[in-house]
């Protein structure tokens, strides 16, 4: 036994170990797994919710649903071998919302455009990421306005996700109104939202995938959806794969576009890796080279995206529950970007799921992003109203880029009438000088 227990001791370790250091991390292969499946179930929503959205922008539905699927899968492995993280990525709420409502619909650009506008996003992302900037960036930027963008997205994506469900409607005299409560699939939604909001509080893993499939299913019964089946071989991509107009994006008004991706792709991206990798206990003196490189697999990831049709890929806070069930290493990031290769072979399913049924998850998570407001210093004026005007004209203004606009613009004039305009870090005052000269040029922060 002696014997054989000396030679365990001396056998070299297995390629898993080699690669992620699960020992020195204190977890298991199982344990990796397990987190890794909790992390998919968590966030497979997007399969579901991407191609909707982009979508409406007139993107063929099939080659985005691929495009989601791969970059999901090559963002998390891109994070798994190289950073050793347990954090997956895959398009970001949020930005593709702003990409298709904004960009493309109301300013009226081209999807392929907007594409090459997440491309040069992706550039500068991975420069100020090279170049060490990213961290001077985001410390130069106040905490109060970080809280309020996240806190605006929830907002628009809110104000979307009730159109989508027909909560809301256009009106005459209000601007918006109650929807038709007697449509079938304004109830689902309804339901649906309740199922997502119960089964998460009571923790339930795939709580907002579970939302979407059960309205899904429902709504072949009750509000008459075509049902396409379940499993084939994926869609083609080509129809977006290098569709990518850059010169398009390079035009007048999408430079300012490209600022906004930037700076979204920044805090939210930013904040989520150090939040998720500090709860895995990986924020430590010796490790933290293991960040920069997170960081660099996060800035890649974008540029990836955009070539193969989709837009900002991120970091995803739901990467927490994977910590939360003992994932430490990028294995569990590696079990992640499996699980979305195999979503490939369920287009018809994703085909078959109507706005309505991903609108309750949609609602959710931007119930979810509310929470930053308890974040912020009420006691501060100066910092108070400058994120409720960022929070507040994104969703009134249908454009999370106005609302940057003026939320910059706000901060600066406020801090420099009060007398104190030191407070004020260069980067705040550069930013809101090239959106009010954009305001003064054009009218809108387009």
């Amino acid at each position: 036994m002696d014997l054989k227990r000396d030679d365990a001791l001396t056998r070299p370790p297995g390629f898993l170990e080699r690669t992620f250091g699960l020992s020195a991390h204190g977890t298991t292969v199982r344990t990796e797994l397990l987190a890794g499946l909790t992390t998919f179930l968590t966030m497979a929503y997007i399969v579901f919710i991407n191609p909707n959205i982009l979508g409406d922008a007139g993107m063929p539905k099939g080659a985005v649903f691929v495009a989601t699927c791969l970059v999901a899968a090559v963002g998390s492995l891109i994070m798994a071998f190289y950073a050793n993280y347990p954090i997956a990525l895959a398009p970001g709420m949020g930005l593709n919302a702003y990409f298709a409502y904004v960009v493309v619909l109301q300013m009226g650009y081209t999807w392929q455009a907007a594409l090459g506008a997440v491309f040069i996003s992706g550039l500068c992302f991975m420069a100020v990421t090279l170049t060490g900037l990213r961290r001077v960036i985001v410390e130069g930027i106040p905490r109060s306005m970080r809280i309020a963008i996240t806190v605006g997205i929830g907002l628009f994506l809110a104000i979307i996700a009730l159109k989508n469900a027909g909560l809301v409607a256009a009106s005459p005299a209000t601007f918006v109104t109650l929807g038709d409560l007697h449509k079938p699939s304004t109830v689902l939604a309804v339901l649906g939202f309740l199922m997502v909001a119960a089964l998460s509080v009571r923790r339930v893993k795939g709580a907002l995938l579970a939302g979407i499939l059960t309205v899904t299913v429902l709504s072949f019964v009750v509000a008459d959806n075509t049902f396409q089946g379940v499993v084939s071989l994926p869609p083609s991509i080509g129809p977006t794969l290098l569709a990518l107009d850059i010169k398009g994006a390079l035009s007048g008004g999408l430079l300012n576009v490209v600022l906004v991706f930037f700076l979204v792709e920044l805090f939210d991206a930013t904040g989520t890796l150090m939040g998720v990798a500090n709860r895995a206990g990986l924020l430590v003196e010796g490790r933290m080279e293991r960040l920069d490189k997170a960081l660099m697999a996060d800035s890649s990831s974008i540029f990836i995206g955009s070539l193969l049709g989709t837009s900002s890929t991120t970091a995803y806070l739901e990467s927490a529950s994977g910590v939360e069930e003992g994932g430490r290493t990028g294995l569990t990031a590696a079990t992640v970007a499996v699980l979305f290769l195999a979503c490939l072979f369920f287009a018809p399913l994703a085909g078959s799921v109507p706005a309505y049924a991903t609108a309750p998850a949609l609602f959710y998570v931007a119930c979810l992003m509310l929470h930053e407001l308890v974040e912020l210093d009420w006691d501060d004026l100066t910092e108070v109203v400058p994120a409720c005007v960022t929070a507040l004209l994104m969703p009134f203004t249908y454009s999370i880029a106005n609302g940057v606009a003026f939320g910059f613009i706000t901060y600066a004039v406020l801090k420099l009438l009060t007398g104190r305009a030191r407070d004020v870090k260069p980067i705040v005052w550069i930013i809101a000088a090239v959106f009010l000269f954009k305001f003064v040029q054009t009218g809108s922060a387009h």
